[in-house]
């Protein structure tokens, strides 16, 4: 049988603009939550919005981006952790028709300016400095060597124990209070009259991969793809006006952007914001103090949450569904995530920035052996198919191969760099994502890892996702990734990189080696161990495998 599937097409796609499609919902649902931002800091009230308050709020931004002189096409740029004002400038930019930047808040100067001038940015609205980051000194040195850079916006701190927010020094420089002054000189009419020239197909959004082998690439989403990529994973969780969903993963993201706001706002549900940053016992109290029925994260965020030493006393009761991405779920953890959170629904989604995001996903009823050996069926309007890297020709079910994309939410490409676009999207409209998957006898993708993490072994083909799932199984490990690393006689070796759960005894190379005899095949079993802290991730909670066989490397003197 071929490993090929396309998913349903019953539902037919949405053919509007995301300004179009939120004020259709917040007249459905005018006085319901849309919008909570947990208090940044303890004591503070939270801060609400209705979906008319948000509407409202959204077109008063518009306006003013207008007054500003922000035409359709131009690049405005969003550079901060989580806030409400982050979700304001991605519908007002979408009602301008601005296409919206989302800048990493982990970038410093270098990657900052590269990004500002790849995408010839215009305004770039940034957050107040805090003790990590500089954001407002960052931002001015970026004004100063990028032409195209006309305006700094300094969003306000609201209470957060941070550096100066940013008054403003130049003409160039607003406060976010003076921006929205700004629309007082704009007419409603102008705005609608601005949102009729709209179309669904126009981009909308840049998000920037990140850039592991180099510097990052900017995908080009529209309206289209987002829109309804977002709409679609909401349909298949259930969604309806009663959800209220918890989003503790970053906005700068697909994850925070599509599959929690665009999905969440497509559907008359509230979007709750626990805090600028993942914190555990934020994310919980967050579900406890606002009745969330849907949590997300990365699983390494859901065993953060188990981990607490207090889970027990967080009441989850209301919670039904969720969505985990970023990496498959242990077995162990997806259990505690059911049983413990009361999570029964939740899906596993998988996809990548370019496809804006999901392209496979798991579905309610799914079993817990597809909920975390598996990423899922195809989605909806979506086909799937396996290749071999090599070739590219398709392969049959079972074989392992290169897991491509096709239909709606694919990108418009990469900004700028028709090249690139044209090495990741082939001439049947293909995305080649890159990973290594297999198709089982119904349809479900398995994902056994990144072509680059491969690990080839004395010629042996080895699949580090399969040994991390075996590893979880030790009664000692809390999370494991597994990596090569060069060797003189195999060409590679396997390492296993470890977190030991609170109190374990130590383990080392001989220990591991002795737990996995017998069970594994002797060229799988990790030659190297090493205990750490915790893993090099991105801000969207993936983990940085290149960078863990750098640091490997250079420990091991390889």
């Amino acid at each position: 049988m071929r490993a090929y599937t396309a998913g349903d097409t019953d539902v037919p796609l949405l053919e509007e603009t995301i300004g179009a499609n939120f004020e259709r919902v917040a007249a459905q649902f005018p006085l319901h939550d849309a919008l909570i931002e947990a208090a940044p800091v303890p004591g503070a009230d939270a801060r609400r919005w209705s979906y008319t308050k948000l509407n409202d709020d959204v077109d008063r931004l518009a306006r003013a981006l207008l007054a500003l002189g922000v035409a359709k096409g131009e690049r405005v740029g969003i550079w901060s952790p989580n806030c409400a004002e982050w979700t304001l400038l991605q519908y007002a930019t979408a009602k301008a028709g601005a296409i919206l930047v989302n800048v990493n808040p982990a970038y410093r100067s270098h990657e900052l300016e590269f990004v500002v001038k790849q995408n010839g940015m215009r305004m770039l609205v940034t957050a107040p400095s805090d003790k990590n980051s500089d954001y407002v000194g960052m931002a001015r040195q970026a004004l100063a060597v990028c032409p195209d850079l006309r305006e700094l916006v300094f969003l306000p701190d609201h209470g957060l124990d941070g550096l100066e927010a940013g008054a403003p020094q130049r003409d160039a420089e607003l406060t976010y209070a003076e921006l929205l002054n700004r629309a007082d000189g704009v007419a409603h009419s102008v705005l609608r009259a601005r949102m009729a020239e709209l179309s669904p197909h126009d981009p909308i959004n840049l998000q920037y991969t990140s850039g592991t082998t180099g510097f990052p690439k900017g995908a080009t989403l529209t309206h289209h793809n987002i829109l309804n990529n977002g709409f679609a994973i909401g349909e298949l969780l259930g969604y309806t006006e009663h959800d209220r969903v918890v989003i503790p993963v970053p906005f700068y993201h697909c994850f925070g952007m599509v599959i929690g706001n665009l999905n969440a706002l497509s559907h008359g549900a509230a979007t709750i914001i626990p805090g600028r940053g993942f914190s555990p016992a934020a994310a919980l109290e967050a579900v406890q103090d606002f009745g969330g029925t849907s949590l997300y994260g990365v699983p390494t965020m859901f065993i953060a949450e188990l981990a607490l030493p207090d889970f027990s006393s967080y009441d989850l009761s209301t919670l039904r569904t969720g969505v985990m991405a970023g990496s498959l779920c242990p077995v162990e953890v997806m259990n505690r995530v059911i049983s413990d959170m009361h999570m029964v629904d939740v899906a596993i989604c998988y996809g990548m920035t370019e496809t804006s995001p999901v392209s496979t996903m798991t579905r309610k009823g799914d079993t817990l052996r597809q909920r975390t050996q598996t990423v899922g069926r195809t989605m909806p309007q979506l086909e799937s198919r396996i290749v071999d890297p090599a070739t590219g020709e398709e392969l049959e079910r079972g074989q392992i191969g290169e897991l491509c994309t096709r239909g709606y939410a694919v990108m418009a490409g990469y900004w700028n760099q028709p090249d690139k676009t044209a090495e990741a999207i082939d001439a049947d409209g293909w995305m080649h994502t890159g990973d290594l998957a297999r198709m089982d006898d119904d349809g479900y993708v398995v994902v056994e890892g990144r072509i680059k993490d491969m690990v080839v072994r004395g010629g042996e083909n080895i699949y580090p996702r399969e040994i991390e799932e075996f590893l979880y199984t030790h009664p000692a490990i809390q999370d494991v990734q597994v990596i090569g690393v060069p060797d003189s006689r195999y060409g590679e070796e396997l390492m296993a990189c470890i977190i030991l759960k609170p109190g374990a005894e130590p383990l080392d190379a001989a220990a591991l080696a002795e737990f996995c005899r017998g069970k594994l095949a002797h060229y799988k079993i990790p030659r190297y161990v090493e205990v750490r802290e915790s893993f090099p991730m991105t801000v969207s909670g993936k983990i940085r495998k290149v960078e863990m066989r750098e640091q490997a490397v250079a420990r091991l003197g390889l």
